[in-house]
């Protein structure tokens, strides 16, 4: 007995070490940056840190090739730019069979196609493989938070209709039982009101009342969830008086009491609003996914490590522990934003919008963090064979005798490169004018992969092979964004494609 019992603890052991995790738990991978990190590199970073899930802004033909048979769930959006043409039924129709529909199937992934010349449509993306029992995640997001109050209502008229195509289609063709489509949104879409600023009077945004009633009973019908996408670096950013602490898990001396229930952060208020809003409206009960939520790490006086580390230590314990909020208690699907720092987003929002990842640029692990929820806080595994250029950096010449031309080309370096860690309350903050150009010069030096040309600047530049990095401001030396052996797809994912071209031509 004591054998067998001993037998069973290493067993459930065993098992919880390969539940590498929190269940559900995927991420946003995206690739908006100068140099990417190869595909393949990124599957292999994905499978060593046990993330099963992804979601996806694109669907590059090399991307999707190195997730063929990586076991691992995909997502994609169509873009905001395509809905209009989804509110044609046909083409919804044509674009469900040619990027759905035909590779349907345990070990398929979504090839980047066209549905003729003019139209060129990103695709969606399905799971690879259900590898989890109790996972049927599989949807199709449809735009992105195209009700912002920033788009002056460009997308309201063809979110519904485009939506309605797609499941619709999908329903036809026969997989709309597994796959779902969705709406994520932004958390602006409700609110409370100013005289009774509490969860419990949520509602949503009068101006799109009856459009999001619409919605959310298409959505139930066919039972696919509400996507949303929350964000509590967001209620600090800009806002002085907010509470600090209130954006994380670990408590507020006040915390805000509604009805009895006190919420000590600003997740648990914001999605518990969203609850109190879908019950307006006669949808109380149903299942909300969120999209979107993390914590960048520059571009603000509140991103940073030190907060992105205790914000992640509060969020994914409590996934872990299925807590829920007082509203919905239990499970809730999570996609954390981002995977990797992306530098060539728009900062329109702020310059904290290049730094979203749980990984920097190069696939190098920011801070420790356990994804499991278990409070095991590790290092990620970070990306292999990843490929620098020389370890070379482009300074302000110390010798450089007329200052006069520094300032337009310090502007003029930032405005082709990212200089956002160099922004008020940044890692780069505390250089001195000269730091700032030396920074400045080489952020464009490493866009143009380290081009003797590019190190100039009126002869205010030069190279040099000493690490100038000053403190926590990097000084970085960008990826060989030309090496072959990483960019070249495998073997594997070749013959992959090959073999469906050949099947569905």
């Amino acid at each position: 007995m004591v054998r067998r019992v001993w037998f069973f603890s290493w067993v459930l052991f065993v098992w919880l070490l390969g539940c590498d995790c929190v269940e559900g738990l995927g991420v946003n991978w995206g690739t908006m940056a100068s140099h990417k990190l190869p595909p393949k590199v990124v599957v292999q970073m994905l499978k060593d840190n046990g993330i099963q899930k992804v979601k996806l802004f694109d669907a590059d033909s090399t991307t999707m090739g190195a997730l063929a048979g990586s076991g691992i769930e995909v997502m994609v959006a169509i873009p905001n730019d395509q809905l209009a043409v989804m509110t044609d039924y046909d083409r919804a129709k044509a674009w469900v069979r040619r990027n759905i529909t035909r590779y349907n199937f345990n070990g398929g992934v979504t090839i980047n196609l066209k549905i003729d010349e003019w139209e060129k449509i990103s695709s969606i993306a399905v799971p690879i493989a259900d590898t989890h029992p109790d996972t049927r995640n599989r949807y199709v997001g449809v735009g992105n938070e195209p009700f912002l109050s920033s788009y002056n209502g460009s997308f309201l008229n063809v979110t519904l209709p485009a939506l309605q195509n797609i499941q619709n289609a999908l329903n036809e063709a026969g997989v709309g039982d597994t796959i779902k489509a969705t709406v994520p949104l932004n958390a602006d879409v409700y609110n409370s009101p100013a005289s009774n600023p509490v969860p419990s009077a949520g509602r949503f945004r009068a101006d799109i009342n009856e459009l999001m009633t619409q919605i959310v009973q298409f959505l139930n019908k066919n039972n696919a969830p509400f996507t949303i996408n929350i964000y509590p670096f967001l209620s600090l950013y800009g806002n002085d008086n907010f509470p600090f602490d209130y954006a994380f898990f670990d408590g507020v001396s006040n915390p805000i009491v509604d009805n009895g229930i006190s919420y000590t952060n600003v997740f648990d208020a914001n999605f518990d609003t969203l609850v109190s809003s879908l019950k307006a409206v006669g949808l109380g009960d149903m299942t909300i996914l969120v999209g979107e939520v993390g914590w960048p790490t520059d571009g603000d006086k509140n991103a940073n490590s030190n907060n992105a580390y205790r914000f992640y230590n509060g969020l994914l314990p409590r996934l872990a522990a299925n807590k829920g909020t007082p509203l919905r208690p239990g499970y809730i699907e999570v996609y954390l934003f981002g995977l990797i720092d992306e530098d060539a987003k728009s900062i329109a929002p702020g310059n904290f919008e290049r730094h979203w990842g749980i990984f920097k640029y190069d696939g190098q692990p920011k801070y420790a963090i356990d994804l499991s929820g278990q409070g095991q806080n590790t290092l990620l595994v970070p990306a292999k064979g990843v490929t620098y250029l020389p370890q070379k950096w482009c300074m302000l010449n110390p010798n450089a005798a007329d200052l006069t031309k520094l300032g337009d080309n310090i502007n003029y370096a930032c405005t082709f490169s990212d200089c956002t860690s160099l922004g008020y309350g940044s890692s780069c903050n505390g250089l001195d004018s000269k730091g700032n150009a030396s920074y400045a010069f080489n952020m464009f030096f490493q866009m143009k992969d380290q081009d003797e040309l590019s190190c100039f600047f009126e002869g205010l530049a030069m190279t040099t092979t000493q690490n100038i990095s000053q403190g926590n401001c990097n000084f970085m030396v960008q990826i060989d964004s030309s090496s072959s052996s990483l960019w070249r797809p495998s073997l594997v994912a070749l013959s992959f494609v090959m073999v469906l071209t050949f099947l569905f031509l």
